[in-house]
């Protein structure tokens, strides 16, 4: 029998051009059927999905978990309760942790601690340099060997060519990816924010374009030279754009990502103040005491905020900076040509009291998990650059192709598609459900984004994994699987 029907919903699967109005059948954690008229075979339970949207689970390929050493930000366990808020059934985390995830050891505790704590599915990025440094290459053999998805030091650029080349090369044959942080790091010392009027009128120093463009350009060089696959992560620059653009039309093994924040904030939002960071109805798993503690913290924060300690808006400090209007066009029209395959969020919490320090102090990043799917239909659906189809490939199919989830390499388990044999990993999303972004919708355990108080539209409405509902709106499945 059918465990679960949905009915009614367009369902749209950009990896095969599917697109119909159709019900979709699953049992025992896959789907058993996609078509019309399923809903005359008996099923335990029935979501009606009329005028919803129903496609593969989200995936997203750059996310900041924090676990492990950083957990006061961010757990496994609170990241997923924010992934399945957010309609993301699958996750990638990144390396930059305490330790760094860059041996066998801790990539098999991030999924082991999935496996037991996670709400969604969750792989690792491993380091391709020991402790992120770019001094020596981790072992990334025995790192594949043991689960990581891709490779990256986060948050660090591999500085060194040579040791860039090196990196690549010995990827290369493995068939993974290397994720840059394109950052070149003599450009950008004691930088802040992006390099134009408002870093001057602030008295900030300013972070040039050219630290992005030019590391890009230099991998690109090496990519030529290695065949190793390359990704740049967060691209900001719209002279990015022209190069990531050029390398593609070449051949070249090269793809690059865009976030919400860099499709539709300009460095204009460093010199707005920041909204109250008080988080009374902020939900997540934890006890009394550490929720007294957070509240405490928060409310300690908000009056630094609202004293106007700092100035700036710390809550749009982010690695690599807003850019400029000019910028956002080119990202957008590159999504829109197929240069930018990739959307992922660069979900990066912080606590309060870290993002109310005086902006030079403060960490770099915003949350995202909660607020993307929204976002990037506001920056691209909604203003005509793309339409809903093109959008999810972004979110589905084209991560899953680059971290080797999809069905090509994993056959029946394939990641970021909908098809009859297929997990159960499934979004709907209710396309015109409008919201507004307030600390009480946020389901992780930070609340740090410039995003707060803004209305949109679009929002999932239901996450399934492996089968399992694991969020229907207005009421997150927070408890955890028996063991």
């Amino acid at each position: 029998m059918t465990t679960l029907l949905i009915t009614g919903g367009r369902v749209l699967d950009p990896a095969s051009g599917f697109d119909q109005i159709a019900d979709v059948a699953i049992a025992d954690g896959r789907v058993v059927e996609i078509g019309p008229d399923l809903a005359r075979q008996p099923a335990v339970r029935v979501i009606d999905a009329t005028g919803m949207i129903v496609c593969p689970g989200l995936i997203d390929p750059h996310v900041h978990l924090r676990e492990p050493g950083q957990e006061h930000k961010e757990t496994i366990q609170t990241g997923s309760l924010a992934a399945i808020a957010g309609g993301f059934t699958t996750v990638c985390c990144m390396p930059n942790t305490t330790p760094a995830i860059d041996s066998p050891e801790i990539v098999r505790f991030i999924a082991d601690r999935a496996r037991a704590e996670a709400r969604c599915r969750v792989f690792a990025v491993a380091a391709a340099t020991r402790g992120r440094q770019g001094i020596e290459p981790t072992e990334l053999r025995l790192l594949a060997k043991a689960g990581a998805v891709a490779f990256s030091d986060d948050g660090d650029v591999v500085a060194s060519a040579g040791m860039m080349l090196g990196v690549m090369r010995e990827i290369a044959p493995l068939g993974l990816c290397f994720m840059q942080h394109c950052q070149e790091p003599t450009l950008t010392r004691g930088a802040t924010m992006h390099a134009g009027d408002v870093s001057t009128r602030l008295g900030l120093i300013g972070w040039p374009r050219v630290a992005e463009e030019l590391i890009i350009e230099r991998d690109v060089r090496l990519v030529a030279e290695s065949g190793c696959r390359y990704h740049v992560q967060h691209l900001s620059s719209g002279g990015s754009v022209e190069i990531v653009r050029q390398a593609r039309a070449a051949g070249l093994p090269v793809t690059a990502e865009a976030s919400p924040h860099h499709l539709l904030l300009t460095h204009e939002a460093v010199a707005v103040g920041p909204a109250s960071s008080r988080c009374e109805n902020h939900r997540h798993l934890e006890d009394g005491t550490a929720k007294a503690h957070r509240l405490e913290a928060s409310a300690t924060s908000a009056h630094r905020l609202e004293a106007g300690a700092t100035g700036y808006n710390t809550s749009a400090k982010m690695n690599p900076p807003l850019r400029e209007q000019s910028d956002i066009d080119a990202i957008r029209a590159g999504v829109a040509d197929g240069t930018i395959t990739v959307l992922a969020t660069d979900h990066a919490p912080h606590t309060p009291d870290e993002k109310a320090q005086p902006f030079e102090d403060a960490p770099f990043g915003i949350i995202g998990l909660e607020t993307a799917l929204p976002l990037y239909a506001e920056a691209l659906v909604h203003s005509g650059a793309i339409d809903w189809p093109r959008l999810l490939a972004l979110l589905t199919i084209e991560p899953a192709r680059l971290c080797n989830l999809d069905r090509a390499r994993k056959q029946n388990d394939g990641l970021g598609e909908l098809f009859a044999g297929g997990p159960a990993d499934i979004t709907i999303i209710d396309p015109d459900a409008e919201w507004t972004i307030a600390e009480d919708t946020l389901a992780g355990k930070s609340v740090n984004t410039p995003f707060l108080g803004r209305t949109v539209r679009g929002r999932a409405v239901a996450t399934i994994v492996g089968g399992e509902v694991v969020m229907e709106r207005d009421r997150t499945v927070h408890a955890l699987p028996s063991e």
